[in-house]
């Protein structure tokens, strides 16, 4: 795959006029936390009809296709919010749709795409992970929308930040969850094509954090991996072609813990009644760190698609096995 070097704001203006009409432009809430030096504001994508942005690059993805390559249907690979992305947007064109998911992958999350009448094939970490990194699977049939990098992806994504703009036109700092790069890519090259001196950092969780080792190496690098309940983030590696649009858009990668990420989640659906994810959180326990700074801080709160179980032992003060 050629690496992407760059995405336009033209691109993403273009990706918004795109969207189909059940695509939600999404509130941003100030949170209400008078203890801290930052100004906190939460952009909530897991208020999506899907729970997750991830209906913003699918939907941009399927629409910019040619209707020939539609015809054989759509397949993605995905821990499951892109899943459900290309089949809540598959079912709006009546295109059949197959999901890859690791093994790992979420029941809700899995039983969400059934809902919406795509197919869930199941597979090792490793053999999901390749198709991610190959762009396809050998044996699939139909057009294979990547979950990350692609440029109409990504550009569909960048939706979000044109929207934090013309909400917080004073905005210091964006703060985005990473898990392959395609949101907060996509997200960095709206905000700073509207207004360059936005600061927007990645967030990745302590059990794979490439990017964060990436950007000190200066070069791709390869991290130990466990997966855990933010399970929309964290991986042993970068997708190598999206290191120079990475590289030259996030000004850092803010590294958090299971603790940290657990506690911010909480305190998401306790003083404002909003449920996260794992990877939804990364975020604001960045934020609430106090590593991003000060100032106006936005959270992208990416997606609300977590199981029940993992939700209550987090509400409980636990940490999911």
């Amino acid at each position: 795959m050629r690496a992407i070097e760059s995405i336009s704001l033209e691109d993403i203006r273009r990706a918004r006029e795109r969207l189909p009409d059940g695509v939600v432009r999404t509130p941003l809430l100030k949170l209400p936390l008078p203890e801290t030096q930052a100004e906190i504001y939460l952009k909530l994508e897991n208020l999506q009809p899907i729970g997750s942005f991830k209906l913003r690059g699918a939907g941009n993805a399927l629409a910019s296709a040619p209707d020939e390559l539609l015809g054989g249907g759509v397949y993605t690979a995905s821990a499951g919010n892109m899943a459900q992305g290309v089949a809540w947007n598959a079912r709006l064109r009546n295109v059949p749709c197959t999901v890859i998911v690791p093994e790992h992958a979420p029941d809700t999350k899995c039983r969400a795409v059934e809902r919406l009448g795509g197919s869930i094939l199941k597979v090792p970490y490793d053999q999901w992970w390749k198709a991610i990194v190959e762009h396809g699977c050998a044996g699939m049939e139909g057009l294979f929308v990547h979950p990350v990098s692609e440029p109409a992806v990504i550009a569909g994504n960048g939706t979000i930040g044109l929207e934090i703009q013309e909400d917080l036109p004073d905005v210091d700092t964006v703060l985005v969850p990473y898990g392959g790069g395609g949101l907060s890519c996509g997200i960095a090259a709206a905000v700073k094509g509207l207004n360059p001196s936005v600061r927007v950092c990645a967030c990745e969780i302590e059990t794979g954090a490439p990017l964060a080792a990436s950007l000190q190496a200066g070069e791709p690098v390869d991290v130990s991996y466990s997966p855990s309940f933010v399970d929309g983030a964290g991986s042993k590696g970068l997708l190598r072609e999206m290191w120079p649009l990475a590289r030259r858009l996030l000004d850092a990668s803010i590294v958090v813990s299971l603790q940290e990420a657990a506690a911010a989640l909480r305190l998401m659906a306790e003083r404002c009644r909003v449920i996260a994810e794992g990877a939804g959180a990364l975020a604001l326990a960045a934020a609430l760190s106090g590593r991003a700074g000060a100032g106006k801080i936005v959270c992208v709160v990416s997606g609300g698609n977590i199981d029940s179980a993992k939700l209550c032992s987090i509400l409980a003060g636990e940490l999911p096995d």
